[in-house]
């Protein structure tokens, strides 16, 4: 990404953090609206709850999307051209809500209940795998013609931890 400003993540030591990145910017993007409020709740030790206050809004009126960890809430009511309003206040105005969710947060279920849109969200704790990466060694390769490889193996027995090469 090419946006001519230097940000903390243009460090060679952050690699691959580019999704992280444009997250920060659909953020400062997104932050502006005030509309519909909203409220966040833990409702369990991994279960988060998102509420919107969305008045006078039916199932039909409402759309809930997630795409590349972005929650994203519209609302559009279709006008009724049958209507006189005398004075109109509460106003039938479309908005877009974003969230971004981090990885591991899925949406579980949402439900429209007395005025207020109420998305249930889990903490999906993913499993921690490790593996071992082998070295492989060039010199090997070239004089055998092979592809000989050779892992470290370091004694934890000894106080000593002076790598011994394995064959």
């Amino acid at each position: 990404m090419t946006t001519g400003r230097l940000t903390l993540f243009d460090s060679p030591l952050f690699l691959g953090f580019d999704e992280i990145e444009k997250t920060f910017d659909r953020l400062r993007k997104s932050g502006g609206e005030g509309y519909p409020p909203y409220n966040i709740e833990q409702i369990g030790e991994s279960d988060l709850r998102i509420s919107l206050a969305v008045a006078g809004f039916s199932m039909d009126d409402l759309d809930i999307e997630v795409e590349n960890n972005q929650l994203v809430i519209r609302g559009r009511q279709a006008e009724d051209e049958e209507r006189l309003y005398l004075h109109r206040g509460i106003a039938a105005r479309q908005f877009q809500r974003s969230f971004v969710l981090a990885d591991g947060i899925e949406v579980r279920e949402a439900m429209l209940d007395k005025g207020l849109l109420h998305i249930e969200l889990e903490r999906v704790v993913p499993e921690v795998k490790a593996r071992k990466i082998h070295i492989k060694s060039d010199e090997a390769n070239s004089a055998n013609g092979g592809s000989a490889q050779k892992a470290i193996e370091v004694d934890k027995s000894s106080r000593d931890s002076t790598p011994k090469k394995k064959s």
